[in-house]
């Protein structure tokens, strides 16, 4: 198990190094800067806050510049937006809001797949099963930039039930959370099923009940243990777009995290802050894959082979 791990973060190196180099460049090549966008700054001072960032050296020495402070020392250099504060210091600020957005998100994402996916393989062709099914499929097709509004107008401006944006009580997550994790939730109620439904056609299910084992061990031990494998591979991916989906939903409901900096700083052109949030990112989502890599292992050892 060691030696997979080690390989696959051996992997890992050269695509984040691929991620960083390209978001460098191509946000250096997109026309404007950091300070064009101030009318009031004077060629002169324009000329001073360059050199002060270091904007007035050539490409190639701005990028081994930043390569070797993050290397060496995890500095992602300071932000052109935020006088005095540099990149570090706002994602420590910003990221656990994120985080727990994303960790609420993938909950009810799971809590609500892996209940409707069980129900609908247990009870196939009845009404149990085509619910979830539709539900599911609904839940596919409803971006969550339309599903989030379409929430925000049913349960806080026609009900009052929660507040349409802000990140103040336990509240104000519910609906956040339920429009970043519903796409996936719809997901796995169809993976689960799948997968559950092939397993429980098997043979050594029909031999377990045949000998007497009851139905919740053979469902436990036997079905959701199986069917759980298309859930785990598809938890990579999952996260992946919980991260990036995060930028929208924070963008809705106003919420003071990562993602929604993300965007302002895009749209400011703080290349040190884009670029730091987009190597974060992307770190997580090597991460969470290399445990998702770990978990597929131990349901099946054979992929350790593959």
């Amino acid at each position: 198990m060691l030696r997979f791990i080690s390989t696959r973060i051996l992997q890992a190196i050269p695509v984040l190094f691929v991620i960083i180099t390209m978001t460098f460049f191509m946000l250096r090549f997109v026309p404007g800067g950091p300070f064009t966008a101030e009318k009031a700054v004077t060629p002169e001072v324009l000329r001073n806050l360059e050199a002060h960032y270091g904007l007035d050296k050539p490409l190639y020495q701005q990028y081994f510049d930043y390569l070797g402070k993050l290397v060496l020392h995890g500095d992602l250099g300071p932000s052109f937006k935020y006088p005095n504060r540099t990149v570090n210091e706002i994602i420590a600020q910003k990221l656990p809001v994120s985080l727990e957005l994303g960790v609420l998100s993938l909950l009810v994402a799971l809590a609500i797949g892996l209940t409707l996916g069980v129900i609908a393989s247990l009870r196939p062709n009845t009404w149990l099963d085509y619910l979830p099914s539709s539900v599911a499929m609904v839940g596919i097709c409803l971006p969550t930039f339309v599903l989030g509004p379409i929430l925000v107008l049913i349960f806080a401006i026609l009900l009052g039930w929660f507040n349409a944006s802000g990140w103040y009580g336990p509240i104000d997550r519910v609906l956040p959370a339920i429009t970043l994790g519903g796409v996936y939730a719809a997901y796995i109620t169809r993976l689960t099923r799948g997968g559950m439904r092939e397993i429980l056609s098997q043979d050594f299910i029909r031999t377990a009940r045949a000998k007497g084992v009851s139905e919740v061990r053979v469902i436990l031990k036997h079905s959701l243990k199986g069917g759980l494998l298309p859930v785990v591979s598809f938890l990579g991916p999952a996260v992946a777009g919980i991260i990036s989906g995060s930028f929208v939903v924070e963008t809705i409901f106003q919420i003071p995290g990562l993602g929604r900096e993300f965007v302002n700083s895009a749209f400011n052109r703080d290349y040190t802050l884009v670029l730091g949030t987009v190597i974060l990112y992307a770190s997580l989502i090597i991460v969470f894959n290399l445990l998702v890599d770990v978990i597929q292992v131990w349901l099946n050892p054979k992929l350790k082979f593959e």
